[in-house]
Formats: structure tokens, sequence, C-alpha cells
């Protein structure tokens, strides 16, 4: 095999390393400019694939073998750890399952981590047993085609993910007019819950580190309206809350309406508009837990409200099912598209399986 000569690597390192800086400007123009789209997922993992290439050819460029050896052990444990993770999968949500269950209400929005794990222990024992050795060829043509699904469906929860990353870290911009917090369930119909809290305090301290750098307070809109199991509105007990934490209460709107997080939007939207007398595009930030922001966040662009969040933190042990639930909403927000794609994928299989069919007879 040919060696690649120091001149060849050297264009070699040019050429990605121009890529490399043009995925990364297309990245951040479609990021900065719209955080809430899920193509910027997409649009980094192109970056950061080629910036992988570009690095490891960066590292052959050196000619040092020490060097060169180590990082490639480096590599090669990453490699190895993604994989013992990826292969165990199913004990860590166990684990997870076990410890919502022990922490948290017995409902079936906590359990999606154990039923997840039941899911990949059947595919690994169906692995195990070799069901598709006992199959006719045309079925496992078939079920190659749900592999397939698998796969687009693997691509959109690792999108989602980096999107859900990427979101964390848009810049923060302390020069907000109204911070919108979002509500949830209040503990016996009456008490902010921890969770509840946490987004009341993000936002507190948002606006005291606004003040600190010598600009004025923004107004708090507290948006979540009364459930049937619940004595006030969510947005009078997080407006309680914020009181008695020290929130000057003429710097308070309720918005008390809301049942969803795209009513949250809507409304708070509506009472932005009442209050804020200004000829300017008020500015507007809207907080919620971390697992919540980016969906929150094509809700507030659905909503035309030109706000992006700030996510408050949640314990380690509940992000697991909290990013399930939030990846199927996301997913169904887009359904339309998701189905064409999925249908499309199925009719290719079954056209295979025909072709299988057909040729098995000839």
């Amino acid at each position: 095999m040919e060696q690649i000569t120091a001149g060849q690597l050297e264009r070699l390192v040019i050429i990605f390393g121009v890529i490399t800086l043009v995925l990364l400007a297309i990245f951040l123009i479609s990021w900065l400019k719209e955080p809430r789209r899920l193509i910027n997922g997409v649009l980094f993992t192109l970056f950061f694939g080629v910036f992988l290439v570009e690095l490891a050819i960066l590292i052959f460029n050196t000619g040092n073998t020490t060097f060169i050896t180590t990082m490639a052990i480096i590599f090669l444990v990453l490699v190895v750890l993604i994989a013992i993770v990826m292969a165990m999968s199913w004990a860590l949500l166990l684990w997870n399952a076990v410890l919502v269950w022990k922490r948290e209400s017995h409902v079936l929005a906590n359990m999606l981590t154990l039923f997840l794990a039941l899911f990949l222990i059947g595919i690994w024992v169906i692995n195990i047993i070799g069901v598709n050795s006992f199959l006719p060829e045309w079925l496992n043509t078939l079920l190659g085609a749900l592999s397939a699904v698998g796969l687009y469906l693997g691509f959109c929860v690792f999108n989602y993910l980096v999107n859900v990353v990427l979101y964390q870290f848009y810049p923060r911009n302390y020069r907000q007019d109204y911070l919108v917090v979002l509500g949830a369930g209040l503990l016996d119909g009456t008490r902010v819950s921890r969770l509840l809290g946490n987004r009341i305090d993000a936002a507190m301290k948002f606006a005291d580190k606004q003040k600190a750098k010598g600009r004025s307070l923004p107004k708090i809109v507290f948006s979540g309206g009364q459930g049937p199991d619940e004595k006030v509105s969510e947005a009078s007990a997080m407006a309680d809350y914020a009181i008695a934490h020290g929130w000057p209460a003429e710097l308070v709107l309720l918005e008390d309406a809301s049942k969803n997080t795209l009513q949250n939007m809507q409304f708070s939207k509506n009472k932005i508009a009442a209050d804020h007398q200004g000829k300017k595009q008020p500015r507007v930030k809207f907080f919620t837990n971390n697992y919540h922001t980016f969906r929150a966040g094509l809700y507030a662009k659905m909503a035309a409200l030109p706000a992006n969040g700030v996510g408050a933190p949640t314990r380690l042990y509940f992000l697991p099912n909290a990013l399930i639930r939030e990846f199927a909403a996301v997913f169904l927000l887009n359904k339309k598209r998701h189905a064409i794609i999925i249908l499309g994928i199925i009719g290719i299989g079954v056209l295979l399986t025909i072709a299988t069919i057909l040729n098995g007879r000839l």
C-alpha cells in the first residue's frame, strides 16, 4: 500500500481545516440566529465529525511516534468505554428505574426507563437465540426494514440530545425586560415543589445578576393555571414563593389561565404585550428545568414569542425518564415528517421483500 507523503499529509490538513472552519461557521450562524431548530444538531454533528478527522490528521502530521501512540490508546479506551456503556445500557436503565421507583411517585411517566430496559433485554435475547436463522429469507428482508426504522429513530434520539445539550450553552444576555417562569404541579395542591422552586430560584438569580451588571430588574411572569387537583393556580403559588424569598411584589405578573407549555407561551406573550408600553420589542427569557428548555423553546417559537430558555438544575436520576418523555413529545411535534420517512423506509423494505420472493421463484 502506497504511503502518504509529508506534502500530501499537509494538503489534507489544509483541506480538512478549511472544511472544518466552513462547517463551524455554518453551524454557528444557524445556531446563534435561531437555536430552536432541530437542524442545528445535524450541523453540529457534521462539524464535529470532520473536526475529529482533522484532529487525527494533525496528530499524525506531528510525526511524533510517542504522541501518536498515546493519542491512539486514549481513543481506543474511549471507544471501549462507549461500547461497554452501550452494551450495558439495559442494566443502567434498570438501575435508574429502581432509583426512580424508590424516590418518585409510581406513575407511568416515571417507568419509561424500565420499559426501555425490558425492550433492550428482549432484543438482546432475540440476538442470542439467533431467531433470524430460523426465518425465511423474505421475512428477514422485511425485518431488515424494521431495523432501518430503528436506526432512523436512533438518529432522531441522538440529534435531539445534541440539541438539548447545545441549548444549555446559548448566550444568556443579561438585558431582559421580562422573565417567564413556567409552572409545574403543586404539592398538596398549594405548595411549590423543589423542581418548580428551582425554576423560580433560577429566574431570581438571573435577575439579581442582571442588576449586578448595572441594569434594571426585569418583571417576572409566573405562568401556570389551576389544575383539577390544585387549590390555587400555579402562578399564584409561584408568586407567593418568590415574594417570600425577597422578590418585589410590584415586579410580578400572573398568567393563571394556561394548561400546557404552548399556552404558557401564548398567554405570557399576551400578558407581556398588555403590560409593555414601550415601542421596542420587549426582551424575554423563559425559565424551566434543563431537560425541558429545548421543547419549551420550540413552543415559544410556535407562539411567536422571541424568547430562549434558561434551564434550572434537575436531580440526575430523574433526567433519563424526563428526557425520554421530552423526546417523545418533540418527535410528535414533527409526526407528519417522521411518518413520511418511516413509511418510505418500510415501503422500500416491502419492495425488497417482494423482489426476494420473486427471485426465489425464478
